[in-house]
């Protein structure tokens, strides 16, 4: 008898990945979350002295609160232009940060080559989970902290994921990128790796002048938003526009016409073994 569960083809998967993250502009996607990163760094406690990597550093968020604190800093990631974004913003604020094109599932570093490696909103996307993981824990070295940060499936970019999957499925048999939101999937990945991990909910907050602003934002800007109304086409735009705005509804804290969304991601801290 055969297998009857799909296996997917993962190295396709992130050509369409690399793809969609190469469409709009995550950077300006972002810069709406500066304080993520920040909060991260502060959280990963670093000194000056430390070599850090950010993985999957967009146009270089965490990579730059690090270069701020004065350690030597390298941001990986597999989209050419956001990587130049990263470098004219370290010029601009006069920051030393080195920026290179890579794989999250294959970094191109040897085992324990630094002290803290980080990845906000970043490595939870690669479709080989495990291997990220390892990798992840194998460059960086023994006592050294590794600091993710992953949307939680309850929170409010979990939800839209979810959302847009009722109109776009994913591809059978790849696991949800918001598994790495939860404490249980992150002991499952980094296993025996883990000296000591320390996780924590915490929120940021979308702020736009209405939900309409905020659809055709990220329609403009976020891949994934992006991709998912091109897939659909002109027949299924109007269906998937109302689910997300019944989604941001359900968020939504404001009453005056705006969009006050806070969003709940989990950030953890694993002291490697």
């Amino acid at each position: 008898m055969t297998d009857a569960i799909a296996t997917p083809d993962l190295a396709a998967i992130k050509q369409r990945q690399q793809a969609t993250w190469a469409s709009g502009d995550y950077h300006m996607i972002g810069t709406q979350i500066l304080i993520v990163s920040e909060l991260l760094i502060e959280a990963l406690d670093l000194r000056s002295t430390e070599r850090l990597l950010d993985v999957a550093t967009g146009s270089g968020n965490a990579a730059l609160a690090a270069a701020r604190r004065g350690c030597t800093v390298v941001g990986l990631d597999y989209v050419p232009a956001l990587l130049e974004r990263a470098r004219r913003r370290a010029d601009a604020e006069g920051l030393d940060a080195e920026f290179v094109e890579g794989d999250a599932e294959a970094l191109p570093y040897a085992d324990g080559s630094f002290d803290v490696v980080s990845s906000v909103f970043g490595s939870m996307f690669a479709p080989d989970q495990e291997k990220t993981a390892d990798e992840l824990a194998r460059v960086c070295r023994p006592g050294g902290r590794i600091g993710i940060v992953a949307h939680t499936p309850e929170g409010f970019i979990g939800q839209l994921f979810k959302t847009n999957a009722k109109h776009v499925p994913p591809p059978a048999g790849l696991r949800s990128p918001v598994q790495w939101g939860t404490e249980q999937r992150l002991r499952e990945l980094f296993g025996d790796t883990i000296a000591e991990m320390r996780v924590e909910k915490r929120h940021y907050t979308f702020r736009y002048r209405s939900p309409e602003a905020y659809l055709d934002y990220w329609r403009r800007y976020y891949g994934p938003t992006m991709k998912s109304f091109e897939a659909v086409g002109e027949a299924g735009r109007e269906a998937l526009e109302a689910d997300l705005l019944d989604l941001i509804a359900r968020f939504n804290r404001a009453d005056d016409g705006t969009m006050v969304v806070p969003s709940e991601y989990l950030e953890a801290v694993i002291v490697r073994r």
